[in-house]
């Protein structure tokens, strides 16, 4: 008999620590089972991660469960796994039948991120036990104070428990207590006791790799060496002899007599870390009756080979043991400290080895769905911007921050109400669930012969609808798509004369349901359309989109509104677009959502909670951008776009402005600029390269490459095609998400767009009762230009007698590191984008500044929260204009026009009183009046 044999002899179970599919499919466990006597298999993190993340045994499984669907990352692994715990579970379950349930036994690990939360560890130990459905499986539960009452509610519902990460006796009395407890409990609801099977995993060579560090520290060298590799031995001597005594005495007896079985001794961590130390030590010291010792392949092969059988050696000179740790104590070293120590570094390390397992797994997904393309690429564009990458990302691995950020973790930002506003995270879900009614929808859209859709909206709720209206090609025989999302006149006018009132559905978009612009562009379409069918049914032609009981839900209501469709509370406007607020108006022009939303989840499953942050496409862009602002201020997050998905630019300014420029801080998003040179670019910038595929740029591309050679931080990032940019959505809500948390800031507020709003209001409310606004004072006239500054602004811009000379003296207060912002209160066309964006080209290539353009009043519920409470370093222009045909606003004295107007000064007013260096010119005519400011800032530039 070899020694392993020879253990079974000896009262002891032979374990084997460690499982892989290729163990079972050549027979080897079967041999190991017959030769040597193994008796049980023991799994955790890192033998998975070795079986699956270091060997190709799992690539065809994998590769086979992804080709029914993509999966999440954690069920890929369970998947993987339990079929291997299975399959082990069968070879072992003659020895399980044989030992009359004693041995035989598998363990699979509950996930080691819930090691501290008892009601989930439960629940986890019950999907594993169901999942896997077999009588000698042995679920591992560490003996965490949150652990220990989980083992005792486990045991008493009659599941087989291994207790792990146990190092001190004394926590290994409570973890008696909890089984005998539990078998107690099991017995009073009539649960057979015979059938529990349970063992207390005492983990050994840690305890010596803890108490050798602090005996290196021992100024008494040889009373220090005399000592080293003796405590793990010791401790598990003693924790023998308290195991005979715990289970003797009449309340152990009482659970005996009724068929229960002690619980048994695990040696675990049995192979010798130290090279100094006999490769079999932890396996030949430890032979004891009624124990198990789990050993990895090396310490079974070397004690096969070499090993000496003593009987009984455990029980040999315990009073040598007690010597050891009393004279280790008289040395300062404490058992009781190290061990506390170890079972807080033992749940890190295997939450480690989690992370590290379930990366391999999303690693090997990923190559699978992106085949050859690279999905994110991020080039940090210096070593001390990639080491405080990856130093933040180790800190969010780590902390398991990412899964907080799924749990709703307040904590991880500031504390305040961010984990009410988490309702993105499973609205693409939500929404699958919903998808009849959106088919429903779009069918009677279509059937009803819409030629035209109009959304009404602001921000977040029509910002995103856009994107895919732009992204998507008009489909034949749906209706055309216009959104409205200024109260210029001229605009207004243009997109009632674009429409065929009778053959046009409205959609009214607004989560609070009280905005005034959605509310006040309500009106007018009601009663334009009241032009042209019975006032009455109006409401047939108006869709709303709005949360539950608002004041547009009960308008809606009272005018018989086609639809209305809920928002979700706890979703806020800027990342509502997978939500209702976009689906309706996608659905309604044709696009097939439940096809976008399909698309999404495999970008959701990516960024979830159990991929690590290194392989999680989210988090990665997310810390890039924040670490990059934060420290080494790159905080203009500029991006390039494939023409084909420009428009996701605007989506993506709100999203990054509105959530994170607060308190003094944040991202500045920068996006539409012209490309420049690579010596135009500033300091300040962090890149963001999205290419769409079959849509590339070449300009765009050399951009990029020439950005990562001058050592810019460049993410690349790869969208397949138009269904993808839904992905992108969520892939940057995630990255923002995460970019507030670093930044620290709350990404779900925005209490400077609210400033903007209350002055809006006010004067609005003053129009009405005056019929004037306020009258305003220029500093100068030039040209039927007029510019208008407060009296600091006024002062620090000095008195000039030319227009070029006033911009020149506002462009000449553009310091390092500072960005510029044009303002404008006029028509949003082609024409009108193509002079301002001329313009900031010229501004950029003159300063170096980042530079920024926002239509009023739509930036100033996106942007505009980041011009008012970010970084104080912006310097604004603000553009208004004459409106020779205005329109009056339905139920109001004022008309669009005075809104506008008040809208700007309002907006003007909030900048002064945060201190931002502003200027605001009055053009007459439109087209006339850009013509001449753009001449006149050539020459100011010049």
């Amino acid at each position: 008999m070899n020694p392993l044999k020879q253990l079974e002899s000896c009262g002891q179970a032979p374990w084997l620590d460690y499982l892989k599919r290729s163990l079972i499919e050549t027979g080897e466990l079967n041999t190991l089972i017959a030769r040597d006597g193994v008796k049980g298999v023991t799994s955790n993190p890192s033998i998975f991660e070795m079986a699956i993340g270091e060997s190709d045994d799992y690539a065809g499984a994998l590769q086979q469960f992804q080709a029914l669907g993509d999966h999440p990352v954690s069920a890929i692994y369970e998947h993987l796994a339990i079929a291997d715990i299975k399959a082990a579970a069968d070879l072992l379950l003659p020895v399980h039948v044989l030992t009359q349930g004693s041995d035989g036994y598998v363990s699979l690990e509950c996930s080691p991120y819930l090691a501290n939360d008892t009601e989930a560890t439960i629940a986890e130990a019950l999907r594993l036990w169901a999942a896997v459905d077999r009588p000698n499986l042995m679920v591992k539960v560490p003996a965490t104070p949150a652990g220990l009452p989980a083992i005792r509610r486990l045991i008493g519902q009659g599941l087989n428990i291994n207790i792990t990460l146990l190092f001190s006796v004394a926590v290994y009395e409570q973890v008696v207590d909890a089984y005998i407890s539990g078998l107690e409990d099991l017995a009073r609801i009539g649960g057979d006791v015979a059938k529990i099977g349970s063992v207390a995993s005492f983990f050994i060579s840690r305890i010596d790799i803890g108490i050798d560090k602090r005996l290196d520290k021992i100024a008494d060298v040889k009373a220090a060496d005399a000592l080293r590799g003796k405590a793990a031995i010791a401790n598990a001597k003693l924790a023998y002899v308290r195991w005979k005594n715990l289970f003797s005495g009449p309340r152990w007896q009482a659970l005996a007599a009724a068929g229960a079985e002690p619980q048994r001794l695990l040696w675990a961590s049995t192979s010798t870390k130290n090279p100094a130390y006999r490769d079999t030590l932890y396996v030949e010291a430890l032979i004891g009756r009624d124990t198990v010792n789990t050993m990895p392949p090396a310490t079974m092969s070397a004690f096969r080979d070499h090993g000496e059988v003593t009987p009984d050696a455990i029980e040999q000179d315990v009073a040598g043991a007690r010597a050891t740790l009393a004279m280790l104590e008289g040395l300062g070293v404490s058992m009781a400290t190290v061990t506390a120590e170890l079972v807080t570094d033992g749940v890190q390390q295997f939450a480690g080895a989690f992370d590290k397992l379930l990366g391999s797994v999303a690693r090997r997904r990923r190559a699978l769905i992106e085949g050859g393309r690279t999905g994110l690429a991020i080039e940090p564009g210096s070593p001390d911007m990639t080491a405080a990458f990856d130093a933040e990302m180790e800190t969010w691995r780590r902390d398991g921050r990412i899964r907080r950020l799924w749990a709703g973790d307040k904590a991880l930002w500031t504390s305040q109400d961010e984990g009410d506003w988490l309702g993105w995270l499973g609205i693409v879900e939500r929404e699958l669930a919903d998808i009849g009614r959106m088919s429903s929808f779009a069918t009677s859209v279509q059937q009803r012969g819409f030629t035209d859709v109009v959304l009404l909206g602001m921000g977040g709720s029509s910002l995103g609808p856009e994107v895919l209206a732009e992204a998507f090609p008009p489909r034949p025989g749906w209706p055309r798509f216009h959104m409205l999302d200024s109260t210029d006149p001229a605009q207004i006018k243009a997109v009632d004369a674009a429409v065929d009132l009778a053959k046009t559905l409205f959609i009214v978009s607004s989560k609070s349901g009280g905005t005034l612009e959605p509310t006040i562009f309500m009106n007018y379409f009601l009663a334009r359309v009241g032009t042209v069918r019975d006032k009455d049914t109006v409401g047939e032609q108006f869709v709303a989109v709005t949360d539950p009981g608002s004041a547009l839900e009960r308008r809606a209501r009272e005018l018989h509104f086609a639809h209305v469709f809920h928002g979700v509370p706890s979703i806020g406007g800027r990342y509502s677009v997978l939500s209702k607020f976009g689906l309706v108006p996608a659905a309604a022009i044709g696009i097939d959502v439940k096809r976008l939303l399909e698309t999404v989840l495999p970008m959701e499953r990516s960024c979830g909670p159990d991929v690590p942050p290194l392989e999680n496409p989210g988090v990665r862009l997310g810390i890039a951008m924040g670490v990059a602002a934060k420290q080494f201020g790159r905080d203009k997050v500029t991006i390039i776009a494939s023409p084909g998905i420009a428009d996701l630019g605007a989506w993506l300014e709100q999203l990054l402005a509105e959530s994170t420029g607060k308190q003094g801080r944040g991202l500045i998003p920068v996006a539409d600029e012209p490309l420049g040179a690579v010596g135009r670019y500033g300091g300040d910038r962090f890149f963001a390269f999205l290419e769409l595929e079959g849509d590339a740029d070449p300009a765009q591309r050399q951009l990029a490459t020439a950005l990562e050679q001058a050592g810019h931080p460049v993410a690349r990032l790869a969208v397949k095609d138009i269904w993808h940019i839904g992905q992108e959505f969520f892939r940057w809500e995630i990255a923002t998400a995460v970019a507030g948390a670093i930044i620290g800031i709350n990404p779900f507020d925005q209490p400077d767009v609210e400033a903007s709003k209350t002055r809006t209001r006010a004067l609005t409310e003053a129009y009405e009762a005056s019929r004037s606004l306020p009258v305003e004072t220029p500093v100068f006239r030039e040209n039927g230009l007029a510019l208008y500054a407060d009296p600091r602004d006024a002062a620090e811009l000095g008195r000039h007698n030319t227009l070029p000379g006033y911009l020149k003296s506002q462009f000449g207060r553009v310091r390092a590191n500072d960005y510029v912002v044009l303002l404008a209160y006029i028509r949003r066309d082609q024409a009108t984008s193509d002079v301002l964006t001329a313009m900031r080209g010229r501004i950029r290539d003159r300063t170096q500044a980042a530079t920024c353009l926002g239509f009023g009043p739509r930036f100033q519920h996106s942007t505009g929260q980041a011009y008012k409470g970010g970084p104080n370093s912006g310097v604004f222009l603000q553009v208004t204009c004459n409106d020779p045909a205005d329109i009056e606003v339905p139920g109001h004295t004022y008309s669009f026009g005075v809104v506008k107007a008040a809208q700007a000064r309002g907006d003007l007013e909030v900048l002064v009183e945060r201190g931002r260096r502003t200027l605001r010119v009055h053009i007459g005519d439109v087209d006339a009046g850009l013509a001449e400011l753009a001449r006149a800032l050539d020459e100011a530039l010049a």
